[in-house]
């Protein structure tokens, strides 16, 4: 069977990740997010607005 490299690194990459923090998803979940905030870039929060259906009605 074909394997494609990209997709193996990608899990690879994935595998070693997960192992650092003991499979502990709050853990990688936690780190991401510090790699997100570390960054620099800005993130779109796509939260939908609350919508006051009173003020919209008059």
């Amino acid at each position: 069977m074909w394997k494609d490299p990209i997709v193996e690194e990608v899990r690879s990459r994935r595998e070693a990740h997960a192992k650092r923090f003991g499979y502990d998803l709050k853990a990688i979940v936690a780190d991401l997010q510090q790699k997100q905030r570390d960054g620099g870039r800005t993130v779109v929060s796509r939260r939908r607005k609350s919508v006051d259906f009173e003020k919209r009605a008059a």
